[in-house]
Formats: C-alpha cells, sequence, structure tokens
C-alpha cells in the first residue's frame, strides 16, 4: 500500500510552500501514519492558478469526454479496490466490512454515475410568444471550491468531484487535515487516467488557513461545504463579501420512529445500522429513536443485546463491526455528552464509555451507548456524532410528530410501520430533507440528498446537484417576429 503525502496541483505531487507538515495518525493506536503537507493561503493561490489554466480547455472539451475522464476513473477505483479500502480503514477508523462493501463501491458508483451523466444534463426550450425561440443553456460556474470532512473522507470526495467535473467546472478541495490519504489516492488515479493538469487540485489543510482562503479567493466561484452548523454559518458570512454560490450539508439529529404496528426485529436491525454504522459519524444518523410506549421494552431488550454483541477492534482486522471514533479529540467530545447524559439524569441501558480492553487502550474508542432521556434534553436537541443514541417515548401520531420535529435540523429521518396511510403521512410531515420508511441511511447516486433548517441548503446527488454545479442563461432569438418601433415618430 502506498501512501501520498503531497499536495496535488497543476497535476502534479508537490510540497507546500513553506514547507510546513501535519502529523495523520491512526485512530486504532495513535500512532504515525504519515506526515502530509499543510496547504496554507500561498497553496491555495496556487491551486487557483493552476485551475485557470485548465479552466478553457476543460470547458471546451465535450461532455462526452469528459464523462469517459470519469469512467474510466471508476474502473481505476474498482482495479485498487483493496489498497483503497485498507488505506480508508487505517486513516479513518473504518472497519474494513464498510470500506469495502460500501466505502469503496459507492465511490466508483458515484464517478460512474456522474460520468455517464455528463452528456445527458441538458437545457431547456421555453415555449414563449410566437416568433421567438427562447431556450436555456447550463453553463459550467468555472472554479469551484469543495471543503470534505473526515467522517466519509473517500465518499464525499466522489460527491463532491463527480457532478462538479461532469459539469465542466474545475476543483479546489480540501480534505480534512486528518483523514487525507484516500482523497490523494483519487488524485493519483486521476493522473493515471489522464484528466489534464490543472482541472483537479487537493489542498489538504486546516480550515482556518486553507478553508477559509478557499471561501475569501475571488476567482473562486462557489464552495460547496460538509461539516458542521457552525463552521456552515461562518462559511455563508464570509461568502457573503463576494456572492460566492453555497452549497451547505450541515448537521442532523435524525428522529428514528418505531410505530407499535412495526416489524420489530426488522426495525431492531435498522436502528443499530442507523447509529452505530461508521461509528454514529454520520450527520444522517438516526441518533434519536422514538419508541411507541407498547413496544418500547420488548424492542429496548433486543436493541440493547444487539449493541452489546457489536465487535469492536482493529479496523483493519476482518471481523470487527465497530472500529474507533476517528480522532482523540472527538473521542473526548463524545465521552462529555455521556456524562451530559448522566447529569440530566437519562439512564444509559449500555455503553457510556470508552472500553476497557487494553488492546484498544490507546485508540479512539466508545462502546455502543444507548440512553433513555426525556425529549427536552439535550442529548435529544444537540449533535454527538458518535455512537451514541437518546431513546424517548410516545403514545400518539401526533404526539411523535411534535418530538421528531423539534429540533432545529432538518437532514434525514426514519419510520417504522406497516401502515402504508400513516407511514406516507408521517413522512409528508416529518421536516427533513430525506425520510426513509423501513428503512434507514440508504443513498444512492440518482437520489437528492441534502437538508433544510440548521441542516443546509442545496443538494448532493442527482439532476439537482447538477443545476448547483451549473448556472442557467436564457437566449432568446427573434425568429420571424413583427416587433413594431416603441418609440413612434
Amino acid at each position: 500500500m502506498t501512501i501520498q503525502n503531497k499536495l496535488f496541483i497543476g497535476g502534479e505531487f508537490v510540497d507546500a510552500v513553506d514547507g510546513g507538515t501535519i502529523d495523520v495518525l491512526n485512530p486504532h493506536d495513535g500512532s504515525l501514519i504519515t506526515k502530509i503537507a499543510e496547504a496554507r493561503e500561498a497553496d491555495v493561490d496556487r491551486a487557483v492558478e493552476a485551475a485557470k489554466k485548465a479552466e478553457a480547455g476543460w470547458r471546451r472539451m465535450s461532455a462526452m469526454d469528459r464523462g469517459r475522464l470519469l469512467l474510466k476513473l471508476a474502473d481505476a477505483i474498482e482495479e485498487n479496490a483493496e489498497e483503497i479500502a485498507q488505506l480508508e480503514s487505517l486513516d479513518t477508523g473504518h472497519p474494513l466490512k464498510d470500506t469495502r462493501f460500501l466505502d469503496v463501491p459507492r465511490t466508483a458508483v458515484t464517478f460512474r454515475y456522474f460520468g455517464g451523466m455528463a452528456d445527458k444534463f441538458q437545457g431547456d426550450v421555453i415555449p414563449v410568444e410566437s416568433g421567438f425561440l427562447n431556450y436555456t443553456l447550463r453553463q459550467p460556474i468555472g472554479i469551484v471550491g469543495q471543503i470534505v470532512p473526515w467522517n466519509f473522507p473517500l465518499m464525499f470526495t466522489s460527491w463532491k468531484m463527480g457532478p462538479a467535473l461532469a459539469a465542466g467546472n474545475c476543483v479546489i478541495l480540501k480534505p480534512a487535515e486528518i483523514t487525507p490519504l484516500s482523497t490523494l489516492k483519487i488524485a493519483e488515479l486521476m493522473k493515471e487516467v489522464g484528466f489534464p493538469d490543472g482541472v483537479v487540485n487537493i489542498v489538504p489543510g486546516y480550515g482556518q488557513s486553507a478553508g477559509q482562503r478557499i471561501v475569501d479567493h475571488p476567482d473562486i466561484h462557489k464552495v460547496a461545504f460538509t461539516g458542521s452548523t457552525p463552521v456552515g454559518k461562518h462559511i455563508a458570512r464570509s461568502a457573503a463579501d463576494n456572492l460566492k454560490k453555497l452549497q451547505l450539508e450541515l448537521g442532523g439529529k435524525g428522529a428514528n420512529i418505531v410505530f407499535d404496528d412495526a416489524n420489530i426485529n426488522a426495525a431492531v436491525g435498522g436502528a443499530a445500522f442507523a447509529i452505530f454504522h461508521n461509528q454514529g459519524q454520520a450527520c444522517i444518523a438516526g441518533s434519536r429513536l422514538i419508541l411507541h410506549e407498547d413496544i418500547a421494552d420488548e424492542f429496548l431488550e433486543k436493541f440493547v443485546s444487539l449493541a452489546k454483541s457489536i465487535k469492536l477492534g482493529d479496523p483493519r482486522v476482518d471481523g470487527t463491526e465497530m472500529g474507533p471514533l476517528t480522532s482523540k479529540m472527538h473521542q473526548e467530545r463524545v465521552l462529555e455528552y455521556c456524562q451530559i447524559a448522566k447529569d440530566e439524569g437519562g439512564e444509559i441501558l449500555c455503553g457510556g464509555k470508552a472500553p476497557t480492553d487494553p488492546a484498544l487502550a490507546d485508540g479512539c474508542y466508545v462502546e455502543p451507548t444507548i440512553v433513555r432521556a426525556k425529549p427536552g434534553d439535550r442529548v435529544c436537541h444537540e449533535e454527538v456524532f458518535g455512537p451514541f443514541v437518546a431513546v424517548t417515548t410516545f403514545k400518539t401520531d401526533e404526539e411523535v410528530m411534535e418530538i421528531a420535529n423539534s429540533t432545529e435540523y432538518g437532514l434525514g429521518g426514519g419510520l417504522w410501520t406497516t401502515n402504508l396511510q400513516r407511514a406516507h403521512k408521517v413522512a409528508e410531515n416529518m421536516i427533513a430533507g430525506m425520510v426513509w420508511i423501513n428503512c434507514y441511511k440508504r443513498v444512492n447516486p440518482g437520489s437528492p440528498f441534502g437538508g433544510v433548517g440548521q441542516s443546509g441548503y442545496g443538494r448532493e446527488m442527482g439532476f439537482e446537484v447538477m443545476r448547483e454545479y451549473t448556472q442557467v442563461k436564457s437566449i432568446w432569438v427573434n425568429v420571424d417576429a413583427e416587433i413594431p418601433p416603441y418609440y413612434k415618430r
């Protein structure tokens, strides 16, 4: 397994201007994986200059040829799937079970989807008054800045770059400084399959330097950000100075409702995946479990038993079902919320602490945690972003809708019921950009992904995201209309 540790600018892997580096640590044991070049303001400026040189040629390239390059990249990812999976597990703590069968395949599928989309996203002809032809063009924005978080760095790299490149934009992408390795591997593959120099530039660095310069740079015309709501708000304030277009996918506090007529076994398994997959480090995690009181005890008995059986361990060992959180700082944050739950009178049914296994003592582990709480508790409103689920109960459909819609977030939510009428009614009235019925956390490159409220605005995926990465131009043609003079003399 090769590890790339330099910036990717203008088609070359280069050191940072000032020679600075960042330690990339293994979340399993805290050991040093590598030191990567740290991009700062001057490096972002270099990347923008490289993108400006490439912009005209990439824009003029036929959409079919842009698509072919994305399809070649998807093939290259599949050909190097095991190496990429190992790298992602090493850097993030995702178990190989996830990186092999979810992260890497989804990444390849996303690039392939947008490779096919490149020559299929088109403008419209508008039916206007007789004698005129009015049509629209969907044109690339130009140079776009993209900021990818640390929880799914590989997958989100494809979510961001795929549609932007298919639409004809050049990209300046900043992966999180603690998890840049899989994104840099994708840059290697892009170079191998023939992407023109400067079309894609990768600048890992800290948010306050590299990230802020991406937001402020006058020649970057759009920023797409996935991350926390407070940082998203800061980006929105900064971008207002030059009216930069924004796409913000922010925090979540997903409600996962189980009605009394649900298939309990299916709901238990689905609820576990909703919160414990990727150690709960997902904006769409089902972190609020809302159970009908008639089935709560039965459900929790099975749910707690399942949670206690989840195998924690080295993410690169086959059989591991839950790895570490991605950083020591984040482990401490999640454990703080365990204490907050106790202080508020919550009952910790399982977990609530780091594992006692000496083999995991140096890592960033937190046990799967289930807490019985009250709807007004902090842990039911604030995003914990870990393997931590707050459980409350309800009596009526009206009550559960009030509980489900009681947070400031509106990203994803789910419900479990065999009543089709109820399912559609609840889905329609849930304040969320995405709702899953009798399932949870399903994603597909053709399906819009995004939220409302404090969860941000704009959409990833599908035709919706192609609109995010293009701007519409309306063109009027006088075909045979007689236009009388407006000012008669």
